[in-house]
């Protein structure tokens, strides 16, 4: 490759350095994390904007637009891919992916936030130039300045066929989501175009950071003491930051008296601490515990009861997280590193057995946008067997007259009811409890008798759970 600095150079205006700009380089050695390594923003970004601020290049300002770049681009990258293939002469996936995300950067800056066009270009150009070299940064330019001739409603009219047409590929490039999640999560959802739209539009919003204050270790009244923190919709453990804010920076979050959960994710472990049961209620198993939110929950509950529980996850690091989350339960509790498939523990050993499952994470598409474009449905396929193999062992693993909890952080039908339906049919030893009756005060939880929340009706990310008895033997 030729030095181009070292080439006799044309008269005209002298040479300009590029000018780094701390915040958009973050945004995009994020981006390239998330696209080279499989990378979460939600795990990349702290650690940038850690060592940042340390070297002092970032203040809270700078923090609040590194972060709004990152994630306002993943959450539209469905609407600005179509925006961007309007506006180049070549196939997307002919552009290097490193073009490509200074490209999004620079449409998020044009269409999804105040920054005027012109500075929106300019600081796109800038960041090319700093990354991509001259050359490169010419051909962003010039595609920013076409994307920069009308705004987002403009653009939309313009790549999206119309909704008469194809109702599923206009939600899809409209609302930033593959064309097999719009469909499957209007499966799951039901009813017409307004619901559907509510949930994608809630899918593309921010989230509020949610704590819960860990029974007997923390109080609701000592998080609502933080800055901006109000109550939680639901669940009586929960407070919500409404600012976003530091959850490190809380005492009781660093003590681990307390914990960053969704509330839906609180809402599901309480369900089935609360399930009525038939005789004793000593024994509880979270059979898939890791990273450990659910289970220092459960245990906490356990405790105040004088009940035990035991966390199995399979992966050793996974179970190290679960042991680091239940350090400092008040109660007896035991961590193990297990394949809940093949169980370590005795059939009918256990009074409560949650079963929170592997799935596609499409209930979590707030919090982890790039999800959306990483999944495929035959991911659907690999699950299967898995899920279903789960809830057959946690009915093993519980006592007649003990429940089983069955979650999945995923509303696809394929992960929730279908997987409760087709394992039910093959034995006689599991029969459905209305679980609505342990979500006081939720409204719209549907037909029953299992409970799918939603982000756009309940604020939650979209938890599955479907609560079972065991009623006898195998028959």
């Amino acid at each position: 490759m030729s030095d181009t600095s070292r080439r006799p150079r044309k008269p005209g205006k002298p040479y300009r350095r590029p000018k780094k700009d701390p915040v958009r380089v973050l945004a995009f050695e994020a981006l390239r994390a998330v696209d080279e390594r499989d990378a979460y923003a939600n795990l990349v970004l702290p650690p940038l904007l850690r060592k940042a601020r340390e070297k002092g290049d970032f203040d809270g300002r700078d923090a609040a637009l590194a972060t709004e770049l990152v994630y306002g681009t993943l959450r539209r990258q469905g609407t600005y891919d179509a925006v961007i293939s309007a506006c180049v002469d070549r196939p997307l996936r002919e552009v290097d992916p490193p073009v490509l995300d200074v490209l999004s950067l620079g449409v998020h800056q044009l269409l999804g936030t105040r920054i005027p066009p012109h500075a929106a270009v300019s600081a796109s150009v800038e960041l090319a130039r700093v990354v991509l070299g001259d050359g490169r940064a010419k051909f962003v330019n010039a595609v920013l300045r076409k994307v920069a001739q009308d705004d987002l409603d403009g653009w939309i009219q313009r790549v999206a066929p119309p909704y008469d047409e194809d109702p599923e590929e206009h939600l899809s490039v409209v609302h930033s989501h593959p064309r097999w999640v719009v469909s499957a999560l209007w499966d799951s959802l039901g009813g017409g175009r307004a619901g559907i739209e509510r949930l994608l539009e809630a899918d593309n919003e921010r989230p509020e950071v949610t704590l819960v204050a860990r029974p007997g270790r923390a109080t609701t009244a000592e998080l609502l003491g933080e800055e901006a923190a109000v109550p939680g919709r639901w669940s009586p453990y929960a407070v919500r930051l409404t600012e976003g804010g530091e959850p490190g920076a809380i005492e009781a979050v660093r003590e681990g008296r307390a914990g960053v959960q969704d509330e839906g994710s609180q809402l599901v472990a309480l369900a089935l601490a609360n399930a009525p049961l038939e005789g004793t209620d000593e024994k509880w198993l979270d059979g898939c515990a890791g990273p450990g939110g659910k289970a220092a929950l459960l245990g906490a509950l356990a405790a105040e009861r004088g009940a035990r529980l035991l966390a199995s996850e399979k992966q050793p690091h996974r179970a190290g997280l679960v042991a680091k989350a239940l350090e400092g339960n008040p109660g007896p509790y035991q961590v193990i590193a297990a394949d809940g498939t093949r169980p370590a523990w005795r059939a009918g050993s256990f009074d409560r057995v949650l079963m929170d499952v592997p799935c596609t994470g499409l209930g979590a598409l707030r919090r982890r946008p790039e999800a959306r474009w990483r999944r495929r449905p035959e991911d659907l396929e690999g699950f299967a067997p898995l899920q279903r193999d789960l809830l057959r062992a946690a009915l093993d693993s519980v006592r007649v007259g003990g429940v089983v909890g069955y979650a999945t952080c995923s509303p696809h039908l394929a992960e929730t009811r279908a997987v409760v339906e087709d394992v039910l049919k093959q034995r006689a030893d599991g029969e459905l409890i209305d679980a609505r009756a342990l979500f006081p005060g939720v409204p719209e939880l549907g037909e029953g008798p299992d409970v799918q929340l939603w982000p756009h009706l309940h604020g939650t990310d979209a938890m599955y759970v479907a609560l079972i008895r065991k009623v006898g033997e195998v028959g």
